[in-house]
């Protein structure tokens, strides 16, 4: 279990440390704000919808290595999907880090590194700030999403 948890790191490590997406998208169709006060972590998606397909998506922000690599890996994980497939995967993603599991869920592929993080709950905000920032800019919200 050890060795998982040390892979799991540094997946973690190395989406913060090189971001995939981390740019203005200059086209984006939706963009939405996101922003955690506890950590002051802050991210804005930005989203390119092609009928209800997630065409592109990039992100900007700043914060610690959760959050960077938490948007850094959505990102990667959601283009191409519907929006009914964002949504399943944005449930199945916030339940592994806020309901009890035995072990980290093989629906989530890579993004089940961020299974340990239910262990810290501190840190749940900071794993799921760029998911609900996401969120919001798929329901075209225009309001700042808070993790309070």
């Amino acid at each position: 279990m050890s060795d998982l948890r040390e892979l799991y790191q540094e997946v973690i490590l190395d989406h913060y440390k090189k971001p995939r997406n981390f740019h203005r998208m200059a086209d984006a169709h939706r963009t939405a704000e996101g922003y955690n006060p506890l950590c002051g972590d802050k991210v804005i998606i930005y989203l390119k919808m092609e009928g209800d397909v997630v065409k592109d998506l990039s992100f900007e922000g700043s914060g610690c290595a959760i959050s960077t690599a938490s948007a850094s890996l959505m990102t990667e994980s959601m283009k191409g999907k519907t929006l009914k497939e964002a949504e399943e995967i944005f449930k199945n993603f916030h339940n592994m880090l806020t309901k009890e599991s035995h072990g980290p869920p093989t629906d989530l592929g890579k993004l089940a590194v961020f299974s340990g993080v239910r262990e810290f709950p501190i840190r749940v905000k900071c794993a799921t700030l760029a998911w609900h920032t996401l969120r919001a800019a798929l329901e075209n919200r225009h309001t700042p999403v808070t993790t309070e």
